[in-house]
């Protein structure tokens, strides 16, 4: 038996409970990992609130980091006693101990602990495919990044650092600006007080920027579409403030403005590939070029609380839940 957080209604965070699951033995292709740190992500109240459907009772969450326990016959990609993180396969990873497909499982280097591996899974990994994939950025670039101190941002922010990218990012204060600005972060816009296309077009002395990242969604979509170049690109890879609904006419309006809603399932696969974005992406973290470590860590049990935190815009960086 192990603990896991499991919900069996949607709602707030009230509706997380720690509870006893049986865990049993890996089948073929499965592994089953034992839990050092999980991280907690956006998605995650997604799921709990119902925004995404599933059924229910059920789990939450997709991104942990461990040892491999055991396998099941057939599986070659992990041995016991690898230390590994994923951030696919089914919801569950709130948990202590889980089984789970062998291969969505990512081995982790020396000189990586696991601590600062739970915030590269699904953060580090989302920044990889927004600035190497989804828009190449190839150096030299002005862009603009909303949430730009939050799990993501703080990674987004070292890695255009390394990049030789201007990136201008979105904050909520001016102790967020800060903590922006020391990982790499070029230029702030505290939104509380600032117009964020008024300042962008500051910056760039009008010319505006060849692509946002927004993962805030309905309260910014004006304002990126503002900041836009003419043919520039939106990525809008997350809904925090609400679903964006954008019509055509408009996109053309605002100058032939091209859009994409990602998600990452459509940029890891196969295998070989999602293990060739976690390599770049821990080169980086092994050369110091990327720092990463939670900056809020929550007990299994607490993972309510740590839901709490999350919504209120009360954190900064990753949060993880410790088994």
């Amino acid at each position: 038996m192990a603990k896991a957080i499991r919900f069996h209604e949607t709602g707030g965070p009230e509706v997380l409970r720690l509870e006893d699951v049986e865990v049993g033995d890996p089948g073929p292709g499965q592994a089953r990992v034992r839990h050092s740190f999980i991280a907690v992500n956006f998605i995650d109240i997604y799921f709990r609130t119902g925004r995404y459907p599933l059924a229910l009772p059920n789990g939450l969450g997709s991104d942990a980091v461990g040892v491999v326990e055991a396998v099941g016959p057939g599986v070659t990609e992990v041995r016991p006693g690898d230390r590994v993180g994923y951030l696919l396969g089914p919801q569950g990873a709130y948990s202590q101990a889980r089984v789970m497909p062998a291969d969505v499982l990512i081995p982790l280097p020396e000189g990586i602990s696991d601590r600062t591996a739970a915030t590269l899974m699904m953060k580090g990994m989302t920044a990889q495919y927004l600035f190497r994939q989804v828009y190449p950025l190839k150096g030299g670039e002005t862009i603009l990044y909303h949430a730009a101190a939050g799990g993501v941002g703080l990674i987004a922010c070292q890695w255009a650092r390394a990049l030789g990218v201007t990136m201008i990012g979105t904050v909520s204060s001016d102790e967020k600006a800060a903590l922006a600005r020391a990982n790499g972060c070029a230029h702030t816009i505290v939104t509380s007080r600032e117009n964020i296309a008024q300042r962008v077009r500051e910056i760039t002395e009008g010319r505006g920027v060849p692509v946002v990242y927004d993962s805030v969604g309905k309260d910014t979509l004006m304002d990126s579409l503002d900041c836009l170049q003419p043919r520039g690109t939106l990525v809008s890879n997350g809904t925090s403030s609400g679903p964006v609904v954008v019509d055509s006419q408009l996109l053309a309006a605002k100058g032939s403005i091209w859009m994409t809603r990602p998600a990452m399932v459509h940029y890891i696969h196969p295998r070989a590939h999602m293990l060739d974005m976690a390599r770049e992406l821990f080169d980086h973290v092994l050369a110091g070029r990327i720092v990463s470590e939670p900056q809020q860590s929550f007990a299994l049990a607490d993972a309510a609380q740590a839901h709490r935190a999350l919504e209120s815009r009360r954190t900064t960086g990753s949060t993880v839940l410790i088994p």
